[in-house]
């Protein structure tokens, strides 16, 4: 083997010194370096030390030729800009992710794929394949991502049951029906007998489900459910409902909101109107993601884990973009828990 580099060269070592430090050719240097296939033992080690004696740092552009990785990972939101910065939900979602990518040194990349053009541009930018994978969350029923991903071949696992394509591609999940369920059967538990719903958009699947959770615990007591408005997981969105919902229905003495971002507008109208919780009406929000521990009265919810499932997905992730066998889609339901505080 040739001598190392002197310490007085001055510059940073090349892959041509590293070659011949290591007395292989320029091309199994690279292959070594960037880890590509067909190199000896022999080789891989004579190489590995010639980069450590020469302090030589990979080229990430020469390793993604070889081996046609970009070591970076997309988190798909089609949601618009400002609701992705100001729900917690999605400042969850990120910590949970790179949490994980950091552990890798893999990089983040967001995409905003709102409906329409956005989603066009976002569909694009994956199928030339500028990232490894992709992390979707918040998708909603018309933008058919999973079909469209899984059509690309591309690894990906869902934050939450897509409307369509289930069958196609992986997917983490709190189990949202029995959250709300259990959450309306605390307010019957407690002697509620005229209860309402605020729920969350008809075009996303956890809002469907959570309203479906409502309706069963309600079919199960003999109770009506009538009382119904929807909003879209925002504070305005819940102030909007409850002031529909309490006009039309004035009795109500209990009230399940399908977002914590929806119950503290619904607490708010509450107030507004004179009704003391929870002697009145006791609430039970859905998320337990740090709003409800500062409404008034502090809110009783469900907690939905979603650094957890972050966390869950994205390894569920990398193990398919390392070619762990992603040919059978996973589907991971995480049991919610209740959260009791003194709204309800």
């Amino acid at each position: 083997m040739n001598s190392p580099r002197s310490p007085l060269s001055s510059g940073s070592p090349t892959l041509d010194e590293v070659a011949r430090v290591a007395g292989v050719s320029r091309a199994t240097a690279s292959r070594a370096i960037n880890g590509g296939q067909r190199v000896s033992a022999r080789a891989q080690s004579a190489v590995d030390l010639a980069v450590a004696q020469l302090g030589y740092v990979p080229n990430p552009a020469a390793r993604s030729l070889v081996t046609r990785r970009t070591d970076s990972i997309a988190v798909v939101v089609p949601e618009p800009d400002d609701r992705v910065f100001s729900d917690p939900f999605f400042a969850g979602t990120l910590r949970g992710v790179t949490r994980v990518l950091g552990e890798r040194d893999i990089q983040l990349v967001l995409l905003l794929a709102r409906p329409g053009a956005s989603t066009a541009r976002t569909l694009r930018y994956l199928t030339n394949r500028h990232v490894d994978g992709a992390y979707v969350v918040s998708h909603h029923r018309d933008d058919r991502l999973a079909e469209h991903i899984a059509d690309l071949g591309l690894p990906c696992v869902f934050g939450g049951r897509p409307w369509t394509g289930g069958d196609r591609v992986a997917y983490v999940d709190v189990d949202n029906t029995a959250g709300e369920r259990e959450a309306t059967e605390l307010l019957i538990a407690r002697g509620c007998a005229r209860i309402g719903t605020i729920a969350g958009p008809a075009d996303m699947t956890a809002a469907e489900d959570r309203l479906a959770g409502w309706r069963q615990a309600m079919a199960a007591a003999g109770l009506p459910a009538d009382a119904v408005e929807h909003g879209d997981f925002t504070e305005l969105s819940g102030e909007v409902a409850a002031r529909a919902l309490m006009e039309r229905h004035p009795d109500l003495d209990g009230l399940v909101v399908a977002s914590d971002l929806m119950a503290l507008g619904a607490l708010r109208v509450l107030a507004e109107m004179g009704r003391r919780i929870p002697d009145d009406i006791a609430v039970v929000g859905y998320d337990d993601l740090g709003v409800a521990e500062r409404t008034t009265p502090p809110l009783t919810t469900v907690r939905q884990p979603v650094d957890e499932m972050a966390e869950r997905a994205t390894r569920l992730l990398l193990e398919r973009v390392d070619g762990v066998d992603g040919s059978h889609p996973v589907r991971l339901i995480i049991p919610p828990t209740i959260v009791r505080r003194a709204s309800a």
